[in-house]
Order: C-alpha cells, then structure tokens, then sequence
C-alpha cells in the first residue's frame, strides 16, 4: 500500500507539518489529484443531468420567472410605506429566494394580509418545484440504470478467465449453471428473455440480456477473451444452429456443445461446427431403457446425476487369494452385490482377444468386459455404486484372501 499513489499523494501532503519542511507547503496541493478517483461518478452524474437539460432547463426558467414575481408582489406589500420591512427591490429578491428554498431564515418576515398570501404561495410552490426536480432526477437515473448494470455485468465479465458462455437459462440451462457454480466454475448466462434474466440475476450470476445468435452478444460475453466454451441449451434447434455458427465464426478454437431436441437436426449442428451433441430425450431415453435392463446400473446412475455424494466410482485390486481370482464375469455376478461393473484393467496376456480394448501404458482397458472374461491376480475392476456397496465387497475381497492365507499356512 505504501507504494500506491494514494499513499504517496498522502506522503507528500503531511511534509508540510514539520517545521524544517515548512518550505514544502506547495506539496499540499497534491491531494487535489486525489479528487479523481470519484471522476468516473462525476461524469456519470453530468451525463444525467445533460440527458434531462430540457426539462432542468425549463424548471430554472419558471423558478426564476416565479422569483421575479414573488419579489415584485412583496416589495408592493411589504416596503416601508406600509411599514413592512421590505426596503428595496434586493430585499425582495433576498426574501423570495429563502422562501422559495423552504430555508426560511426569519430575518424578513411579512406582516400585511398580502404579504403573508404571497409567502403562502411561494412556500407551496418552492416545495413544488422540488418535488418536480427530485422527480427529474430520479427518472433520469432509472433509465440510466440498465446502462449502468450493463457496464457493471461487463467489467465482471472482463474479469473471467476460463469461463463458459451458457447460452439459454431454461429449465435445462438452470440446471448447467446450478453445476457449475457447485463446482465453483466460471459462467455468463445470454438470454433474451427477461424473466430468465432477471432470475439469473436473483441468484447472482452474471447474465446479459441479448440475443445470443448475435455477433455482439456473444462478443460483449467473452468470446474472445476469457471464454473456453459455448453451451447452446435453447429449446429451439434452428437458434442453436444459428449460435453454432456464430460461435464458430467469431472464434475457430472454442469448444461448443450444443442440446439437439430433434435427431435430423444431429447432422445439421455438427456441420454448424459443434464439437458435441446432447440429446436429452435420447438420454432420457437410454436411462429408461437401462433402468428395465439393469436397476443396478440405472440407481448409480442416476445416483450421480442427482448430485448424490454416495455414488461413487471405486477400482479394486484382484489378489491372488481372493475369491474372485480365476473367475469369470459371469459367476462373479456383480448385481448381487449393487454394484456395476464398468471395465477391467489388465496387463495379462490372456485377455488379448476381448473386444473394446484401450492401451494404458503397459497395460490395457477392458471397457463393459464379455462374460467369459477369466478375472486374474493383479487385475483391477472398475466399479461403479453406492458407497456402501463398493465397501461391501472391498471387504469381502479382503476378507477371502485373509481366509485363503491362513488355510494354506495350516
């Protein structure tokens, strides 16, 4: 801090109270400069008040028309002749402006019938003219305020780095952002409907009012600068084809993941220039399907999707004395035990001839394993369930292998 100009301005502005220094007084003119910090809001003001210069400008003419009057009436009621206390034309002008300011100092107070009536009339318009004034420079703020939010949203924006540009706050697009935040990423809601607007506002994230299809929305997000993803959630495919493409125009590089709510238009996102498709009735779909095939599967699934914390996926090791070591997929029988066998990992030789394999260094993956695939030492199985589940049988694997040692010992 001590190296900021604030500080420094502070610095040379408090030389001066030493007496050897009292040469440096001129140093006190530094903490003028300090006035420019609230620069952005005197200007910001001034813009306000340039917007309402007719409506400010025609109130200064009637105050100033009224004060002409007012003064004229009560010097003509009020002067000497009739022992009032009104002397000339500058006392008159004095007394009409404390009374049309509702300040009111006293000092000149009428005493005629007609004076008192002019005072009447001028304290009620002095408080009229500032009711009209306020009035003026509320509304002038009101619609500067949208300005005012969009430049506040924009300087947040500009902040971000690595952030998701989530184009649509519907139901699917409430659902993105509420993981996102939970996962503490960075996000800026587009969306040109209000009401989706102003309840991503309500719940504090960065949202910008605009059509997302436009080269500006998009641009103003941080396309450019900050963004590493574009999330097309609308329910309308054709708006999401048309953010497709402008996305991938404005920048080549970004990764866009786009929801398709009808098959034909797949192949029409992906010519757009998506990276990848979601199809939420497909997958809607397949998690059905699942559910009738396999409820072991479907509840862990379904598990993680819902934000479960049990859910889990877990590998554990085969050992050599362990009960499933030498056998099949197909004994092991995995539904048994709740959990869901997602894939094995191996460096034995033998598996070789199985399908959906994927090289990991010196050793491979066996993804979703055929039934007759032999379980041996060393491999790893890949599961997917409850907490409670997986725990289960990482204790009956454990305890197999105690088992089997101690009754080859004896």
């Amino acid at each position: 801090y001590i190296f900021s100009p604030s500080a420094i301005i502070d610095l040379l502005a408090i030389l001066p109270s030493y007496r050897p220094l009292r040469i440096l007084r001129i140093f006190l003119i530094f903490r003028l400069f300090k006035l420019f910090r609230y620069s952005q809001s005197i200007q910001m003001f001034t813009g306000v008040l340039k917007n309402k210069r007719f409506e400010l400008t025609m109130l200064a003419i009637f105050m100033g028309f009224l004060i002409f009057i007012a003064s004229t009436a009560i010097y003509m009621f009020e002067n000497e002749k009739t022992g009032g206390q009104i002397t000339n034309l500058y006392d008159a002008f004095y007394w009409a402006v404390v009374t049309i300011s509702t300040v009111g100092y006293g000092d000149l107070t009428p005493i005629t019938t007609g004076g008192r009536l002019v005072t009447t009339a001028l304290i009620i318009s002095g408080l009229g003219l500032l009711a009209f004034f306020t009035s003026i420079i509320v509304a002038a703020f009101s619609e500067k305020m949208h300005e005012f939010q969009e430049d506040r949203v924009k300087a947040s924006i500009e902040k971000l780095t690595d952030a998701t540009i989530l184009c649509g706050f519907g139901r699917v697009g409430q659902d993105i952002a509420r993981q996102l935040q939970e996962n503490k990423q960075s996000f800026v809601i587009v969306d040109n409907n209000e009401h989706h607007i102003a309840l991503a506002k309500q719940k504090g994230y960065i949202a910008l009012f605009d059509d997302a299809s436009k080269n500006s929305a998009l641009e103003q997000a941080g396309i450019n600068h900050g963004a590493k993803a574009i999330l097309c959630t609308t329910g309308d495919d054709v708006t999401n084809v048309y953010i497709t493409l402008t996305s991938r125009y404005l920048n080549p590089e970004i990764s866009i993941i786009s929801r398709a709510n009808q098959e034909e238009n797949v192949k029409k996102l992906y010519q757009a220039g998506a990276n990848h498709i979601v199809q939420s009735y497909t997958i809607a779909g397949l998690l059905a399907a699942e559910y009738i095939g396999h409820p072991v599967a479907f509840e862990a699934i379904n598990g993680i999707l819902h934000g479960q914390q049990d859910v889990q996926m877990e590998a554990l090791n085969i050992y050599q004395d362990c009960f499933l070591a030498g056998m099949s997929i197909e004994a092991a029988n995995f539904n048994q035990y709740k959990v869901r066998l997602i894939g094995v990992v191996s460096k034995n030789p033998v598996h070789s001839k199985h399908r959906n394999r994927y090289k990991l260094h010196n050793q491979h993956f066996y993804f979703n394993p055929a039934p007759g695939l032999i379980l041996h030492d060393s491999d790893i199985l890949v599961l997917l369930g409850r907490h409670l589940s997986i725990d289960h049988l990482h204790d009956l694997i454990t305890t197999s292998r105690l088992h089997n040692k101690i009754r080859k010992s004896l």
